[in-house]
């Protein structure tokens, strides 16, 4: 038997010590990778736990429409139960009013997938709860929107401003909004529409993207039918019909203002995305 002299027995043996902490490393390093992302696939699910058991409880109040505005949400949500559903919301929401990681409609089997927020109102009025939804949708994953609601009579320049000091559009996030739905006084129709252009430009020249017009059905047949139409169209129809135009091409349809969502203890605006997920998302800005 050939004899292995001392050396070479404390090499082997350094060979082997090296390779034994070398794999109990790379072992340690996939465990740690394997619990970070366990973590992060299921850290709503742990902090509704850490809240619900260490902090306050988010009790759902009983809200309720009346019968016929209950079957009126119910069939619209059947008919579009394979499009994307959304809501939006303002200062009128309190913040203690929602929690964000179990927004559902439907008994609770449809997802909200999107939320739409007011950023801005007029020259200068700014939503005093914008921050802090805008934040707490991006925590929650939600597909964002901000909006400006537009005073006629007011400059649009100014308006503009107003809006882009506040919302700070990311990647992901959907193009600019303008809300318009109040008669002008002072203006002429002819002078609405120039203004609302330049809003739209300033939004275009930031965003490179066209801004989401929303409005209501017979303002827009009013108003704007004719000078808007190669843009997104949000229309408002609280009227019990099966889409809120019956010729106009539409992405998206707020059906109603008295929507119950589960995590939000007051009512909110609901809406539909004329479409899945995955188009509702290459709406979005790059």
């Amino acid at each position: 038997m050939t004899k292995i002299n001392p050396a070479a027995k404390r090499k082997i043996h350094r060979k082997r010590k090296k390779t034994f902490f070398r794999k109990r490393w790379i072992l340690l390093i996939i465990l740690c990778i394997s619990l970070l992302g366990t973590g992060f696939y299921l850290r709503q699910k742990i902090n509704y736990y850490f809240a619900y058991y260490f902090g306050k409880h988010f009790e759902h109040k009983n809200l309720t429409n009346s019968e016929k505005e209950s079957l009126r949400i119910e069939k619209i949500i059947g008919l579009y139960s394979n499009q994307t559903f959304g809501f939006d919301i303002s200062h009128y929401q309190r913040k203690e009013d929602i929690q964000w990681d179990s927004l559902s409609i439907g008994n609770r089997t449809i997802p909200l997938k999107f939320v739409i927020l007011r950023a801005s109102m007029g020259n200068r009025k700014l939503d005093k709860n914008f921050d802090h939804f805008w934040e707490t949708a991006k925590q929650h994953q939600l597909i964002r929107g901000a909006y400006h609601f537009y005073r006629p009579d007011e400059d649009p320049v100014m308006q503009a401003n107003s809006y882009l000091s506040v919302a700070k559009l990311e990647s992901g996030d959907l193009p600019p909004i303008l809300d318009i739905e109040k008669d002008p006084r002072k203006k002429s129709k002819e002078q609405l529409i120039s203004d609302l252009k330049v809003w739209i430009k300033i939004m275009e020249d930031t965003y490179g993207e066209k801004p989401i017009i929303y409005t209501y059905y017979h303002y827009y047949k009013d108003y704007l039918k004719g000078e808007f139409d190669d843009y997104p169209l949000w229309l408002a129809n609280y009227n019990d019909v099966p889409t809120p135009s019956p010729d106009d091409e539409w992405q998206f349809w707020q059906f109603s203002e008295n929507g119950i969502v589960y995590g939000i203890n007051s009512k909110v605006d609901l809406d539909i995305y004329n479409g899945n997920l995955w188009s509702l998302k290459m709406l979005t800005i790059d």
